[in-house]
């Protein structure tokens, strides 16, 4: 266990001699998820300004929705390639299901991993016991060492809750931050932290300075160094910080999502749940989605909301859309320096 306030003496030593990092605003923009009847979610990354953050190229936040009001989630098998997926709840139940033999719940504080290499289909589902639906989805590039040879994969781990100050806790799901360190594998160095501040909270981490990081705010009140983050945007450091300063100035506890690692340096081709390196991949993949070939597997178990095997729109598996009339072309991140919004 580790705190931040362990020698007050220090921290506000730390404090006083801290400057400010450059804090650049992302906002999210509101987009369906899984089908006709789709539920909505707030998408950070990808995003025209910053593609990525680390290796971080994907950030649905969604909720807190009540399941009896906007039917929940309910995403009938889909594909992906090139990619980890990673869930995280604050609150509710999903059930997921992969063709690699993955099955589990997501349930809050618990995170899911699982690793596409070059493919595999899963389903999503919030379950009959979930009321309240409200937590984040996020996705990982998978490097081109790995990226077709990663085998299929879900890994599930319950990070501690850490106790920084008497206001404000940390989950680590992925990487290490403030002492704490996750298991969980992954093929580029990241970072993924929950932090949970009450009113007028206010925390000071420890960074690594090679990374770059983003904090996503579940809610409206949270600052980031000396920026306010309307809710569900991300406000992004560039590389170089040894220390990111997060307080909430609202009269509610606020949940706050710390992502980050190295630059990604490659340059990626993403169109629908494919992360790719050229157009022709991402083709190639539509087509093997679309003709239902064995490239994906099969998704063994699904119980959609309409019943066994399909999800309220009818559908046992999410068709891809059609494809644009350009070609797409490969897309790389700025420099990771933080350009003032």
């Amino acid at each position: 266990m580790s705190s931040v306030e362990s020698n007050p003496e220090r921290s506000t030593e730390q404090n006083a001699a801290h400057t400010p990092a450059t804090v650049e605003v992302i906002h999210s923009r509101e987009v369906p998820l899984g089908g006709p009847r789709a539920m909505t979610v707030h998408r950070t990354i990808p995003h025209r300004q910053r593609p990525l953050i680390g290796a971080w190229c994907f950030v649905d936040h969604y909720g807190p929705d009540d399941v009896a009001m906007t039917g929940g989630m309910d995403v009938a098998p889909h594909p992906h390639i090139g990619l980890q997926t990673v869930s995280w709840l604050f609150e509710g139940e999903i059930e997921h299901i992969d063709s690699g033999g993955g099955r589990g719940l997501v349930l809050p504080g618990e995170v899911n991993l699982m690793t596409s290499g070059d493919g595999i289909c899963h389903s999503e589902t919030s379950t009959p016991n979930t009321t309240v639906l409200h937590g984040v989805q996020l996705w990982v590039a998978l490097p081109e060492g790995v990226r077709r040879e990663a085998k299929r994969a879900f890994e599930h781990f319950v990070p501690p809750e850490v106790q920084l100050t008497d206001d404000a806790t940390l989950r680590v799901f992925l990487g290490e931050l403030e002492g704490q360190r996750s298991p969980v594998a992954t093929h580029s160095p990241l970072l993924g932290a929950q932090l949970h501040l009450a009113p007028g909270a206010e925390v000071t981490l420890t960074v690594d300075p090679e990374f770059e990081h983003g904090v996503l705010a579940d809610a409206p009140g949270l600052h980031l160094e000396d920026t306010e983050l309307p809710a569900w945007a991300i406000g992004y450091t560039g590389v170089g910080e040894t220390q990111l300063r997060v307080a909430n100035t609202s009269d509610e506890w606020v949940y706050a999502l710390v992502i980050g690692g190295t630059p990604f340096e490659e340059e990626i081709v993403m169109w629908w749940n494919f992360v790719a390196r050229d157009f022709e991949e991402v083709k190639e993949a539509r087509a093997a989605w679309q003709e239902r070939t064995d490239r994906f597997g099969e998704v063994d178990g699904y119980m959609g909301h309409g019943g066994p095997g399909k999800n309220r729109d009818g559908m046992s598996w999410l068709p891809a859309p059609e494809l644009p009339n350009g070609v797409i072309r490969p897309r790389r991140n700025p420099d990771p320096v933080a350009r003032k919004s």
